[in-house]
């Protein structure tokens, strides 16, 4: 084999790379946030670092091995309070490398992740979850007791705060952040809704912790929210931008996700109002999902314009309409959904006022005389709200034309398959072209 020559200006670059020493992944910062399902910790590092989890019984720790590492600060100063951690510990192994080790207070799964630095966190950082195990989880956050009232049940609203935790969101004029500023916002809004009768909430996140985009959504959906509103605060690279706005899914972005939710449809048996899609090809609950998500995102619409008109009396309005984007947390086949953007923090005047307590409260009713005004105008059957508006059923007339299907129909109107045959007294699902069915006025 001949001998490789490389030219000189080459080894001028190579060289220095052979010979420097690997850049040390010193721990500068431990963070860490509770969430009633996991605790995260969040390790800031002066360079990526290599790393090893694993978990040890009989104490119950975790222990995580960093390469070529030191701890730069005092752990045993870090806040563990009302977390599932009783004490952090470190020492040196291997000469070179870091050993930490987290006294749990119960048996937790550990997962970890790398993040590289960002216009918010200078350093490298990585993140370590510690989840509690399946059955520890809290899963079932609406009791059916709490919701029942002579039988008749509360309109369920899923409150969703952006952001949290390691992730505050938009820091806008005097260093005021979205996290805070929205979970301020939706607290509010809890209160006035447990008040209010007919009406149930659900907070998605209850403290400061993050939680992932589809989490939020699952959370709501398990929860059998009739209703998500995801409270937010905008920010743009000019602060004159103002004004608050309403989101709903924009139609791409409901196709999108129609196609999502279709490859999982063998895990989602009567998704949609009573409608199993596991015996229907894959065309026809693609069809199903387009309709189903039409529906929901035309009462969202409805339900958004509510709520802006009742903004409008607080906040100038960005858009004096309900606008459409692909956010990721509106994405439900099943319910619908709305991100409420409450002003831009980013604009050193709405950064003051959402920065209050007064205004937070103004921005909190505002959503609350939306949502309460549309829901008794248009109360989900089954409720206590619609029972106390009339009991005799309101009914639409429709004509049966060739290619209709019972599961169509439904889905298109938003009414569960069953209460499409219970109305009519069907025995089963055949139709015929010029046949008059009632239709329950959502």
């Amino acid at each position: 084999m001949k001998p490789v020559f490389l030219p000189v200006f080459l080894l001028g670059l190579v060289l220095p790379l052979l010979l420097s020493p690997a850049l040390h992944a010193d721990v500068k910062d431990v963070r860490v946030w509770q969430s009633p399902d996991k605790t995260r910790l969040v390790f800031d590092l002066s360079s990526p670092a290599e790393h090893k989890i694993f978990t040890l019984s009989n104490p119950d720790r975790v222990v995580i091995d960093l390469a070529d590492s030191k701890v730069l600060n005092d752990l045993a100063k870090v806040d563990l309070q009302s977390t599932s951690i009783r004490g952090i510990r470190s020492g040196k192994r291997n000469g070179n490398d870091v050993r930490i080790v987290l006294d749990v207070t119960e048996p937790l799964n550990p997962k970890s992740f790398p993040l590289a630095p960002n216009n918010v966190y200078a350093n490298h950082r990585l993140v370590v979850d510690l989840e509690r195990e399946v059955g520890a989880q809290i899963v079932a956050p609406v009791k059916k007791a709490d919701i029942y009232t002579d039988n008749k049940r509360d309109i369920i609203i899923a409150i969703d705060a952006g952001h949290g935790g390691e992730d505050p969101g938009a820091i806008g004029h005097g260093r005021i952040y979205e996290k805070k500023v929205v979970l301020a916002i939706s607290k509010e809004l809890q209160r006035l809704l447990i008040a209010e009768h007919g009406f149930h909430p659900f907070m998605v996140r209850t403290g400061d912790y993050y939680i992932g985009l589809r989490e939020r959504t699952e959370k709501a959906r398990k929860a059998n929210a009739d209703f998500l509103v995801s409270i937010h605060a905008d920010a743009f690279k000019h602060p004159s931008a103002h004004g608050s706005s309403v989101f709903v899914l924009s139609e791409r972005g409901a196709t999108s996700e129609a196609a999502r939710w279709l490859a999982d449809k063998e895990n989602e048996s009567d998704l949609i109002g009573g409608v199993s899609l596991e015996d229907k090809e894959d065309h026809l609950a693609m069809t199903l999902l387009d309709l189903s998500m039409t529906a929901k995102r035309n009462s969202s619409v409805k339900l958004g314009t509510h709520i802006l008109d009742n903004i409008g009396n607080v906040s100038r309005l960005h858009k004096n309409h309900v606008e459409e984007a692909a956010f990721v947390v509106l994405k439900a086949p099943d319910m619908p959904a709305l991100l409420v953007e409450t002003g831009f923090i980013s604009n050193p005047d709405e950064a003051r006022k959402l920065g209050t307590s007064s205004y937070q409260k103004k921005m909190a009713r505002a959503i609350f005389a939306g949502i309460t005004g549309y829901f008794r105008e248009h109360p989900p059957r089954g409720t206590l709200l619609a029972a106390q508006k009339g009991s005799a059923p309101v009914f639409n007339t429709y004509v049966i034309r060739s290619g209709d299907t019972l599961s169509d129909i439904a889905v298109k109107n938003g009414v569960a398959i069953n209460e499409l045959r219970r109305v009519n007294e069907l025995k089963n699902d055949q139709l015929r072209i010029g046949q008059r069915i009632k239709i329950p006025n959502t």
